[in-house]
C-alpha cells in the first residue's frame, strides 16, 4: 500500500467518524427539543377559573379551569396541561381516577384519558341496547347533551328514558339553552352505589343497576316564576335521606309507594338566613361526620347538621367569590372551586384562597 493510499483511507475514515459524531449529536440535540417539550409547562400559580377539584390515590391534586385546560400540583411543583399537550378541550367539567390508576377528564367536548405519559381521547360507543349497566368500578359522566358509563375499557353514550313533563309538571317545561330537558345538570353515586342523574328540567333519575327511579316533582323543573335551577347535586344524609338540589324537600326510598318514594320537608328556614338567597345548591357532599356541605353561585356554603342550617359566605375582601364545585379530599378536607378566585380550602372553621407553596 503507497503513501497516498494509506493517506486516502485515512481521510475516508476520519470522515465517517466525523458524520457518525455529528449525527450522534444532532440526535442528541433533537432528544433535547423534545425534552424541552414535554408535556405541560410548570406554573407557578392557578388560574382564577377552576370549576373542577380531585384528589388521585397518589395524593396528587388536580384542578381543572373553565378554560385553561387542567392543572397537577404534586405538592412541589404546578404543570399546566392543554390541548397543545393532547387535552380534547380546555374547559374541564370533571375529574375522576379508574381502577387501573389513570386519570379521565371530562371536558366540553369530549373525555380524555391520561396515562401519565398522555392523553388519549376516549370516543364513545353507541349501542342498540344502550349498555345501560352499574359496575362497581365504572365511571361516570354527565354534562348537558352528553352521558357516559367508562367501564375502563370502552366509553358508552347512554340516554336517560323519556317521561310525559308536561302530564307531571303541569305545564311545557322548558327547554332552557340546550333545547333538552333532559341535559344532565350533574352525577353522583350514593352510599349503595347507586347513581343519580341530575337534569335541567326533566327531575332526577336513580339507576340500581336494573331499573330506574323517576323523581318527578315540581320543584325539580322550571319553577312557577320560569327559573330553570336544575337538578345539579344529589347527596344523601346522615339518615338515608336524598338532598336533590334544593333545600325545600328532601326524599327517602320507599319501594311500596306508588312513586316509589316519600317526599318530607327537609329543613326550617329561618328568614333571616334565607332573604334574598335562591334556595338552590350546585354542588353537595356528606362529610365523614354525615354533616351535608353545599355550595351556591353567590351565597356562599351552606351546613346542615341534621338540626341547623348555617351558612358562611365566601368573600375576598373585594367582591363575593363564585362557587362552583365543593370537593372532599382523601384526608376529609373540604375544597371550593370557584368561578372568579381560583381554589379555596377550608382550614379550622373558616375558608381560605389556597396558596400552592412550592
Amino acid at each position: 500500500m503507497t503513501l497516498n493510499t494509506v493517506k486516502i483511507v485515512l481521510v475516508i475514515l476520519i470522515s465517517n467518524i466525523l458524520a457518525s459524531c455529528n449525527g450522534q449529536l444532532k440526535s442528541e440535540s433533537e432528544q433535547a427539543e423534545i425534552k424541552s417539550h414535554e408535556f405541560g409547562k410548570v406554573v407557578s400559580e392557578l388560574d382564577d377559573q377552576i370549576w373542577r377539584i380531585f384528589q388521585d390515590s397518589k395524593d396528587n391534586y388536580w384542578f381543572g379551569s373553565n378554560g385553561n385546560g387542567i392543572y397537577k400540583f404534586d405538592k412541589t411543583i404546578i404543570t399546566q396541561f392543554t390541548t397543545k399537550d393532547g387535552l380534547v378541550n380546555n374547559s374541564i367539567r370533571g375529574i375522576q381516577e379508574d381502577s387501573a390508576g389513570n386519570i379521565i377528564i371530562m371536558t366540553a367536548k369530549g373525555i380524555s384519558k391520561y396515562t401519565g405519559t398522555e392523553f388519549i381521547t376516549l370516543k364513545p360507543v353507541k349501542s342498540s341496547n344502550n349498555e345501560w349497566k352499574l359496575q362497581p368500578n365504572d365511571l361516570w359522566f354527565g354534562y348537558l347533551n352528553d352521558l357516559y358509563r367508562f367501564d375502563g375499557k370502552s366509553l358508552y353514550e347512554l340516554e336517560l328514558p323519556r317521561k310525559d313533563l308536561k302530564k307531571a309538571f303541569g305545564r311545557n317545561t322548558s327547554q332552557g339553552n340546550n333545547n333538552n330537558p333532559y341535559a344532565v345538570f350533574g352525577v353522583n353515586k350514593d352510599k349503595a352505589g347507586n347513581v343519580w342523574f341530575g337534569t335541567e328540567s326533566a327531575g332526577a333519575f336513580r339507576f340500581d343497576g336494573e331499573i330506574f327511579l323517576w323523581f318527578g316533582e315540581k320543584e325539580l323543573s322550571t319553577l312557577p316564576d320560569g327559573r330553570v335551577p336544575g337538578v345539579r347535586s344529589m347527596i344523601q344524609d346522615k339518615d338515608g335521606n336524598y338532598w336533590l338540589s334544593n333545600f325545600y324537600s328532601k326524599y327517602r326510598i320507599a319501594p311500596d309507594l306508588p312513586n316509589g318514594y316519600e317526599k318530607m320537608k327537609a329543613v326550617e328556614l329561618p328568614k333571616e338566613i334565607v332573604k334574598d338567597k335562591i334556595l338552590y345548591f350546585n354542588a353537595g357532599i356528606a362529610d365523614e361526620n354525615g354533616n351535608l356541605w353545599m355550595t351556591t353561585y353567590g351565597g356562599g356554603v351552606w351546613k346542615y347538621d341534621g338540626k341547623t342550617l348555617s351558612n358562611f359566605e365566601i368573600n375576598n375582601g373585594k367582591e363575593d367569590v363564585l362557587l362552583i364545585s365543593i370537593y372532599q379530599d382523601n384526608k376529609g378536607t373540604i375544597w371550593l372551586g370557584t368561578n372568579n378566585d381560583g381554589v379555596y380550602k377550608r382550614i379550622g372553621n373558616d375558608f381560605k384562597k389556597f396558596e400552592p407553596k412550592m
